[in-house]
């Protein structure tokens, strides 16, 4: 089994104008909220399925089920932070991971290192391990009728020295 493992997380939700919208774990006032049994934040979503993955694991939805009220409204980087406990559990740990927003709004670039550090600082990284980047998609599909937003995000693990 190889010392070095990719995954990749894709998350996808409908804008919801009776909710706050974050992303990353950063509050974005006066921009539409994103409809999830959790926050919506897309970009914390694929990122735990990015790991999730990578160290083999089920994806988030097995470990924070839809359909239990425990995770309703719940904080996205918290999520984050127990699923990255379950990947170290496992023996692997972060060497890079990679995270790209698609929507044609809002734009991030004021609050791109807060969204980075708050990524960073769930699963207890240097910020320089964790990259944020945004896309449009020239106004095709449900994200160009800004009907909601999408993330993508990919995650280099490495087993952690002495595990098997």
């Amino acid at each position: 089994m190889s010392d070095l493992r990719v995954g990749i997380g894709v998350d996808a939700h409908a804008f919801d104008h009776d909710l706050p919208l974050v992303l990353a774990g950063v509050p974005f006032p006066g921009e539409p909220g994103l409809a999830g049994h959790s926050d919506g934040d897309v970009i914390a979503h694929a990122l735990t399925d990015a790991l999730l993955g990578a160290a083999g694991l089920d994806d988030i939805g097995s470990l924070f089920p839809s359909d239990d009220d425990r995770w309703k409204g719940a904080d996205s980087i918290d999520l984050l932070r127990q699923a990255y406990a379950v990947v170290l559990q496992t023996g692997f740990e972060l060497v890079n991971a990679d995270c790209i927003l698609i929507g044609q709004r809002p734009r991030i670039a004021a609050h791109r290192a807060s969204m980075r550090a708050r990524l960073a600082e769930a699963i207890n990284v240097g910020m320089e391990m964790v990259s944020v980047r945004a896309t449009t998609t020239d106004h095709l599909g449900f994200v160009g009728r800004e009907e909601g937003l999408a993330a993508q995000a990919v995650a280099l693990v490495r087993r952690i020295d002495g595990e098997t």
